[in-house]
């Protein structure tokens, strides 16, 4: 309560009966103040409200005109299937982020959600991830009754997918030199191991990560450089291409192994699409073509696993056809 307008000298050498009154009257203005004041508060968050629902709908509005121009434009402003897929995923996090709000309004309001959603059932989780049991106990297990300690009759389990980041960290590698305390001539020292990049700082493990990243992932190499950088790590993204080009280097026997074990199959897949190759001396690209070579029989109840290698080659011709599939000797399917 703020301070009496009255001097406190003052106010005590009233009666008794004016000072209550007095009180009274300050305490009166007090709760009128605090109302308006909640009043205040009250509509600047509705009004905050309101304006977080107005964007809402005019992002979802914008979402579903690029939803239609997607799928109804005009075959130059169509979407391939993999932008279709971001819009669409674009809309599914616009409406999440619409029913969490009216959601978190309810909660606030003390009744029950009313937006309609429903979560998704997860599937079981792989039986190979690490399992880390939290047991939550009361606070206070004593019995009101005051027969001793409650005994437990049964639980509830839930269950959460939970993620640890990744975690930059450095091998540093001690080799100890060892030599005669009386002098005698020779030093022992344990060879230093072998390492894909001689005399490199990255280990296999982060190769395989950054090779993982971009080729499976589709991250390209200057945004992992960002990701680095955010850890406070510096390496250029013509350092990471070099890295790729030694672990490109070291993997191709095993990609030709593939391309001998595919071969002995009674079934392959074939196709090629169009790659934009960097033309040296004549500042632009000229095309080039991957062709993709697969073997799937799983839909043919076949029990080996599925294996794609990827060739390149200048054309499209047969000749590109026939050198890649050398040595091949089965039914082979093409997209028509």
């Amino acid at each position: 309560m703020p301070p009496s307008p009255i001097d406190p000298a003052r106010l005590a050498a009233l009666p008794a009966d004016l000072r209550a009154l007095f009180r009274a009257q300050e305490a009166m203005i007090e709760a009128e103040r605090r109302r308006a004041d909640d009043e205040c508060s009250a509509r600047l968050h509705v009004e905050s409200e309101l304006a977080a629902s107005k964007e809402s709908v005019e992002r979802l509005e914008l979402l579903v005109k690029e939803y239609e121009r997607a799928r109804f434009g005009k075959r130059s402003e169509k979407f391939n299937p993999d932008q279709m897929q971001l819009v669409l995923e674009d809309i599914e996090i616009a409406i999440a982020e619409v029913q969490e709000r009216q959601d978190d309004r309810a909660r606030r309001a003390g009744t029950a959600p009313s937006s309609g959603r429903t979560r998704r059932a997860a599937r079981a989780f792989p039986a190979h991830l690490p399992r880390i049991e939290q047991v939550i106990e009361p606070e206070n297990l004593e019995c009101p009754c005051g027969c001793g300690r409650m005994a437990q009759i049964g639980e509830d389990r839930s269950r959460r997918l939970d993620v640890m980041a990744a975690q930059y960290r450095v091998i540093e590698t001690v080799r100890p030199r060892y030599a005669c305390a009386k002098g005698c001539t020779g030093v022992a020292q344990a060879p230093a191991p072998a390492h894909l990049v001689e005399g490199g700082i990255p280990t296999e493990a982060l190769l395989a990560q950054v090779a993982v990243a971009k080729f499976s992932e589709h991250m390209p190499l200057y945004r992992q450089s960002q990701v680095l950088a955010r850890h406070g790590i510096f390496i250029d993204r013509a350092v990471l291409a070099d890295w790729m080009g030694t672990v490109a280097f070291h993997l191709a026997p095993l990609v030709e192994r593939m391309s001998v074990v595919m071969k002995q199959s009674g079934r392959l897949f074939i196709d090629e699409t169009r790659a934009p190759v960097l033309d040296p001396g004549r500042g632009r690209t000229k095309t080039g073509y991957l062709w993709a070579v697969l073997r799937d029989d799983r839909g043919h109840g076949g029990a080996d696993p599925p294996i794609v290698v990827y060739h390149y080659a200048p054309g499209r011709g047969g000749d590109h056809a026939e050198r890649i599939l050398e040595g091949f000797d089965g039914i082979l399917q093409v997209d028509g």
